[in-house]
């Protein structure tokens, strides 16, 4: 009986590799003579998948059975078998008749029948009437069996349920041979309610080897609603932990740029720590792609190398592809090799094959290598870093720089005598390019700090000095070897209050004002390169940085007072912060003089003004405000609103608005929420006021029964290069207990819908 239990729980897990996030994996089913591969089973993740738990017919009809707990607090290894019945005979073989009521318990397992023949020769034992076999997986009923000694036996007319998901089927026969091998026949499975076979799983035979982890069946066909879905003659299938190789189920969508679409996922288990997903994609408007993604995991490296290509694009006449390569080697707990590269065949191919409107904005991609080595005092690193630009309306003086290669060191000595810590960074960097400037830029800076810590404030004191050189060429008559010295000095402190508040003083509030003073002497750096340096957004962090700048190529010089005040609340009895808001500002006792080349001159006697407040989880509302003003144009530079409603994880209104002067003005509104028990409703929209035009929308409805839902969405959205519009639709069919049809449109609301999830097992509905 414990052998059909494992058998009847025949969901695949990944043992080494987990599957593509993209993709989910079935139980690979090999058809033989056909040579096709056809899917059974679910993964792991998509057969746990409970339905709404305010449904109480979705349930297990066992999961609330009164004799589960006993079972449970059993001793699953307790030997003992206990062994009662109305009536009974014992002969003087140790045969016996049992008959009313048997019922035989052995550690967490219970059986039950209305009589029962003990064999004590051939040590079997043999039920009759109706037979009922309870543990905390798994529950049946039966119309009679036999069991021998060696692990043999038969099951006639068995209806089982598994207690911890809402799952059900049936077999007319299940024999279990002495090797371990058990035979069903006439097997149906589904994970509807009684009366509801909405979707049903039905096999003429399965045989099930226990050793092998393998399982095969014949005349397999899976119904919905009466109508078949997918027949195969013969299948083969992992019933434990092991991966198998097969077809996933396929993916079907719509697009204007690529026309209908379906593609057909095969898993290739090559060996427990190294598999494969190759995808053959059809495209109606393009022509056929094919997608493999290779993945490995060693003691030491992982890694992942995902292909596109398209040998022939109908559109184009030309041959399309991608490639994207990402790799970790730890050498040692301290050291370890990263690679992160990609590569596209043209300009266009995310123009053409990106969905959606950041899917289309891709500037350029990235490719890196990085070796990486600390010590207790040291941080090593050798990188060498290229590009390859994707947007043709690029400048060549806008272009990004390959790195080839750059070597940097930074030491840091903390804890030394008097509260001081010092530290030292040194970094040499070759910088090419096709056309312009390119060199050598070294640098150096060591710096020394001083802080002490008292009651709740502190006070910190820092110097450093910075010295850089370069050696240039391609300077167009500017210098070769250019050079910048410098020193910088600062002076922090800051210090916290603390006070209760509330009718009950169960709510805390702070009070923690910052003040920094920051002194950097001009030098003329015009005649420097700008490699990589560039100036930020201003916001509350950037105010209290040494350098306005990110990069060595400008060090801005400074002669200002940062200030900063932020209060917090507190719920002392959650214990968590509920309320924070900061505001912050500079002031400048010297007008700055450095700049980039095409910068603005600034004279100012202040910095914009910068706000923030954030609100989390107050009764079920989240809020973030960012703000900053321009006090002497007296305008809004730049502001940030989001607004969240979430009263459960499957239940979210949004609400963002985004600003930056001269460069965007948009409204980005998201939500999903249900319409009633069955219903659920998706939508988001972002538009741009300063285009006056909708950048990306989609409105999405979902029918959730007890054992399937249909999930249907339409997207609309501009491409961020090209201006041109495109619309896709994607269904999806998921027949619970089983898999899904279709796109993953759950992994798409996930992404597009901030704060959405589907609904927790500990939530309410």
């Amino acid at each position: 009986m414990q052998r059909l239990i494992i058998m009847l729980r025949m969901i695949a897990k990944r043992r080494v590799l987990t599957p593509p996030a993209r993709q989910k994996l079935l139980p690979a089913l090999i058809a033989g003579a056909l040579g096709c591969y056809l899917p059974l089973t679910a993964s792991a993740s998509e057969a746990d998948a409970t339905p709404p738990q305010g449904n109480r017919q979705c349930r297990a009809a066992t999961a609330e059975d009164p004799r589960l707990a006993a079972l449970r607090a059993a001793d699953p290894d307790d030997p003992k078998i206990d062994v009662s019945s109305d009536t009974g005979d014992l002969g003087r073989d140790g045969a016996a008749s049992l008959s009313g009521n048997v019922t035989i318990r052995t550690g967490q397992r219970l059986l039950k029948a209305d009589a029962a023949e003990i064999d004590a020769e051939q040590r079997g034992v043999k039920l009759q009437g109706n037979v009922e076999y309870l543990d905390p997986l798994l529950h049946v009923r039966g119309s009679g069996g036999s069991f021998q000694s060696g692990g043999t036996g038969e099951f006639q007319g068995a209806e089982f349920e598994l207690t911890d998901r809402a799952v059900r089927g049936a077999a007319k026969n299940a024999e279990v041979r002495e090797d371990g091998t058990i035979d069903l026949a006439g097997v149906r499975y589904t994970a509807c309610p009684p009366g509801e076979a909405d979707w049903q799983l039905e096999a003429g035979e399965i045989s099930i080897n226990q050793k092998q982890q393998i399982g095969t069946g014949r005349d397999v066909r899976l119904r919905f609603k009466g109508i078949p879905l997918l027949y195969t003659p013969w299948i083969s299938f992992p019933v434990g932990d092991q991966r198998k190789s097969g077809l996933l189920f396929p993916t079907i969508g719509n697009s204007g740029k690529t026309g209908f679409e379906v593609a057909v996922p095969w898993y290739w288990n090559i060996a427990p720590n190294m598999d494969a997903t190759i995808t053959g994609r059809i495209m109606t408007a393009r022509g056929i792609r094919v997608d493999p993604e290779f993945r490995y995991l060693t003691e030491r490296s992982r890694g992942i190398l995902d292909v596109e290509f398209m040998p022939y694009d109908n559109d184009t006449g030309d041959s399309r592809s991608l490639i994207e390569y990402a790799h970790i080697t730890r050498f040692a707990p301290r050291t370890q090799l990263l690679i992160d590269a990609s590569h596209a065949s043209d300009s266009r191919y995310f123009e053409d094959f990106g969905v959606g409107f950041e899917g289309t904005s891709v500037t350029f991609l990235d490719r890196l290598a990085e070796f990486r080595h600390e010590t207790d005092h040291w941080q090593l690193r050798a990188r060498a870093r290229d590009y390859q630009v994707i947007d043709r309306a690029l400048d060549d003086t806008d272009q990004p720089y390959s790195i080839l290669p750059q070597l940097s060191a930074l030491g840091s000595w903390r804890d030394l005598p008097g509260g001081l810590s010092a530290a030292l960074l040194a970094e040499v960097t070759n910088f090419q390019r096709e056309k312009g400037t390119e060199g050598l830029r070294m640098e150096a800076e060591p710096t020394l700090d001083w802080r002490v810590d008292y009651g709740g404030a502190f006070l910190q004191a820092g110097a450093g000095w910075n010295l850089t050189q370069y050696a240039l060429q391609n300077t167009a008559g500017a210098p070769q070897s250019p050079s910048r010295s410098l020193p910088f000095a600062s002076l922090d402190g800051g210090f916290t209050l603390e006070r209760a508040i509330g009718s009950r003083g169960r709510r805390m509030q702070t009070l923690e004002p910052r003040i920094r003073y920051l002194y950097v002497p001009y030098r003329d750096q015009d005649d420097l390169p700008v490699f990589d340096t560039g100036l930020p957004d201003l916001n509350l962090v950037q105010l209290f940085r040494t350098n306005r700048y990110v990069g060595p190529d400008r060090i801005g010089d400074a002669n200002q007072l940062s200030l900063g005040l932020t209060t917090r609340f507190f719920d002392l009895g959650r214990g968590r912060q509920y309320l924070s808001a900061t505001v912050g500002q500079a002031i400048y006792f010297e007008d700055p003089k450095v700049r980039l080349p095409n910068e603005p001159e600034r004279r100012r006697s202040t910095s914009d003004l910068i706000a923030e407040v954030e609100v989390a989880a107050f009764k079920d509302w989240n809020a973030r405000v960012g703000y900053q003003w321009n006090p002497d144009q007296t305008r809004t530079e730049r502001s940030e609103v989001f607004l969240q409603y979430r009263p459960r994880s499957d239940k979210v209104v949004n609400f963002g608005y985004r600003f930056r002067r001269d460069l965007l003005d948009q409204f980005d509104v998201s939500a999903a929420w249900p319409i009633n028990e069955q219903w659920r409703g998706f939508a988001r929209w972002v538009y741009s006021t300063r285009e006056n035009k909708t950048l990306d929308q989609f409105v999405g409805l979902e029918y959730n029964a007890c054992c399937w839902a249909v999930r249907v969405i339409t997207r609309r959205f501009v491409s961020s290069r090209t201006g041109a519009s495109d619309t896709s639709i994607g269904l999806q069919l998921e027949l619970k207990g089983l898999s899904s049809v279709g796109s993953d449109g759950e992994a798409f609301l996930r992404d597009s819908i901030r704060g959405y999830s589907a609904l927790q097992p500990d939530e309410k509905p």
